[in-house]
This record gives C-alpha cells, sequence and structure tokens, in this order.
C-alpha cells in the first residue's frame, strides 16, 4: 500500500463516523469541553454582558423612567430620523447592487475589474474619512460648495447629506452578496429565455430574480444594519443639531454627554433592539436560503 492510499484509508470514514486520523482529537473530551466553555466564557464576557449593561442601565428608573425618555422629541426625532434614513438608502443601494452584479457577473467589458474594486472602495475607507471627503466636496469652502452656495443649495449639515453619505459608506453590501452568486449562476438560463422570446425585463423578472433572492435579501438586510448603525460618518456631515440632524447613534453621545445616563441607555436599548431584529432576519433568511437549497438539490 502507497503512502497516498494509506492517507486515504486513514482520513475516509462511513457516513456519521469519526474517520480514524482524528480518533484521538475527537476522543480528547476535556480539550472539546474547555473550548466549548471557552467560547462560551468570551461570548458571556463581549457579547452578552454589554447588552444586559444596556438594558438594565435603560431600565434603572423603570418602565416609567425609560419610556419618558424615549418620547423625548430629541429623541423621538432621532429615532425617525434613522428610520428615514434607512428607508431612502437601502432601496437605492439595492438598485444600485443589482445593476453592479448584473454588469459585472454577466457581461465582460473593459474596467470591469475596476469597477469590481471602486464598489469595494467603502470597505478600506474609514467612515470618517468619507464624511471629511464629502465635506471637503459639498461644504461651504469644499469643491462645489461655493457653486451650491450661490444656487442656494445647502448640502452639509441637513438631512440629504446623512442620505448621500449613507449611501457611500453601505453601497458595497448588496453587491458584495449578488456578484459571486451571479458569476456562479452563470448566464445559460437568461440566454435560454432570451433565445424563447422573452424580453429582458421579463426575463430579469422571471429567471434573475427568482434565483438571487435570498442573497439580495441577506444584502439588504446587512446594508440596512450599516445605515441604521453608522456613526462616523454621519457625525461629520450632519452637524449634529440637536433634534433636526441626528440620528439615533449621535442622540446616545449627545445624551451620555449631557450626563443623561438613563436616556443615553434607553436611547441605546432601541438601537440594540432595532439591531436584534435585523439579526433575527438574518437568521430567518439563512435558515430559508439553505432550505431552498437542499430541496434544489433533493430536486435533482
Amino acid at each position: 500500500m502507497t503512502q497516498t492510499d494509506r492517507i486515504a484509508t486513514a482520513t475516509t470514514a462511513a457516513p456519521g463516523t469519526v474517520p480514524q486520523a482524528w480518533q484521538g482529537v475527537a476522543g480528547a473530551g476535556w480539550l472539546r469541553r474547555l473550548l466549548i466553555g471557552l467560547a462560551l466564557l468570551l461570548s458571556a464576557m463581549f457579547l452578552v454582558l454589554p447588552l444586559a449593561v444596556i438594558f438594565a442601565q435603560a431600565f434603572a428608573a423603570g418602565i416609567g423612567g425609560w419610556a419618558s425618555n424615549i418620547i423625548a422629541p430629541d429623541t423621538l426625532h432621532a429615532i425617525w430620523l434613522t428610520i428615514l434614513t434607512a428607508i431612502v438608502v437601502v432601496p437605492v443601494n439595492i438598485g444600485f447592487g443589482i445593476a453592479a452584479a448584473w454588469a459585472i457577473a454577466k457581461f465582460t467589458f473593459p474596467g470591469r475589474k475596476l469597477l469590481m474594486t471602486v464598489i469595494e472602495l467603502p470597505f478600506s475607507i474609514s467612515p470618517v474619512v468619507a464624511g471629511v471627503a464629502y465635506l471637503f466636496v459639498y461644504g461651504a469652502q469644499g469643491l462645489l460648495g461655493p457653486t451650491l452656495e450661490e444656487a442656494g443649495v445647502q448640502v452639509m449639515f441637513t438631512i440629504p447629506a446623512i442620505f448621500l453619505v449613507s449611501l457611500f459608506v453601505t453601497s458595497p453590501f448588496v453587491a458584495r452578496e449578488l456578484v459571486p452568486l451571479m458569476q456562479a449562476q452563470g448566464t445559460d438560463e437568461e440566454e435560454a429565455a432570451i433565445t424563447l422570446g422573452a424580453s429582458g425585463i421579463k426575463t430579469f423578472l422571471r429567471v434573475t430574480l427568482p434565483n438571487i433572492k435570498w442573497a439580495l435579501l441577506y444584502g439588504a438586510i446587512l446594508c440596512n444594519a450599516r445605515v441604521m448603525g453608522e456613526f462616523g460618518a454621519v457625525s461629520v456631515v450632519s452637524g449634529n443639531i440637536r433634534g433636526q440632524t441626528n440620528t439615533l447613534p449621535l442622540q446616545v453621545e449627545l445624551l451620555y454627554n449631557d450626563y443623561n445616563a438613563i436616556g443615553a441607555f434607553a436611547a441605546a436599548s432601541t438601537l440594540t433592539v432595532l439591531a436584534l431584529v435585523t439579526i433575527f432576519a438574518k437568521v430567518i433568511v439563512e435558515r430559508r436560503a439553505e432550505g431552498a437549497i437542499r430541496r434544489r438539490g433533493g430536486g435533482h
């Protein structure tokens, strides 16, 4: 028996059994328990404990104290502005992500790799740097600022500035989820549909969209989470105007700096709930996507 055969025999096992080469490691129950315990301890220290502190501090003055801080006009405005930003930004990024992924995955053209690099650029730039860059372009002393000012248009320190910088920061999320999937799927189904007489729109709605719907939802959820939690870029371009351009993350900082700890934690608890809802939606999408893949595999 050759060395290759011995390795194959050692690493091959019947379904449901542990390969012979790994039985020594798998049999070390103490090591398995140690690793699991360590993982649970670190999760409790860095994930569960901070979340518990947020809610404990938020309700330190009781439900009435929590509610009175949440319904404060500035905090309500921050919640509304955060949701409004997500409502505006996420659909735009969905459209951009679909268009970019379609172009990159389905067509070959000069500058294709450059386009993918540009799409991923926000991942490599600090959000604060992105905010400063927008300030240097659209601010009063920026590249386009004087021209906009002469036209009576103010971009920086307004709600549209929050939309713009949030679009930049979150623009890669949908495209990054769709490009690998669409490249793996190829163009055979679309070409078959067009050959049978389907229009471009009908081909997209009947063929492409059903094949990418789970990845599209997953990317949209990630984009939404980032929009609602964005702090650095928004803090630069919004001006932190109380009750006008403060999103929920900025409102948490503002309340904390005002020594209103209960109000800050109440606002943080609302942001945490939004994040947990996003995570829950993400888990549901992942499970349904896995189920769809299994059903498709079983059908074959």
